[in-house]
């Protein structure tokens, strides 16, 4: 399975930004798709996620309310909108999956450790 992301880029604070993944090769399988970051200096955290089946959603306390994850099952694609974008957002942005849609605890969707696949990871500034 290979992840591919799109979206980033360079923004002033309060604005937006949207990032999109998909995920490629393997048929007939459905993921848990999420988004990890990583400042400069700093360890990797978790952003959001979604499970393409369930539509259970999982968010940092630090982007509720500003961030939104959404999915389509049959495409095998997410999007996050990044909205009010403020000066710490600013970090590299991983697409992450992972295929066990039955765990929908919210501790373990939102360890890295349980993602499989990873994609390349896109940079999002913003500036105050």
């Amino acid at each position: 399975v290979q992840l591919q992301a799109y979206g980033g880029g360079s923004v002033q604070a309060g604005g937006f930004l949207r990032l999109s993944c998909a995920a490629c090769g393997r048929a007939s399988s459905s993921y848990v798709m999420g988004w990890f970051r990583q400042a400069p200096g700093k360890e990797r955290e978790f952003v959001t996620a979604i499970n393409l089946s369930s539509g259970n959603t999982y968010y940092a306390d630090s982007v509720k309310g500003r961030f939104t994850i959404s999915g389509d099952n049959a495409k095998n694609t997410a999007a996050l909108q990044m909205n009010s974008l403020k000066p710490e957002d600013t970090a590299v942005y991983y697409c992450a999956a992972h295929n066990n849609i039955f765990y929908r605890s919210t501790a373990f969707n939102t360890q890295g450790s349980r993602y499989s696949y990873w994609g390349q990871g896109t940079e999002v500034t913003v500036s105050s």
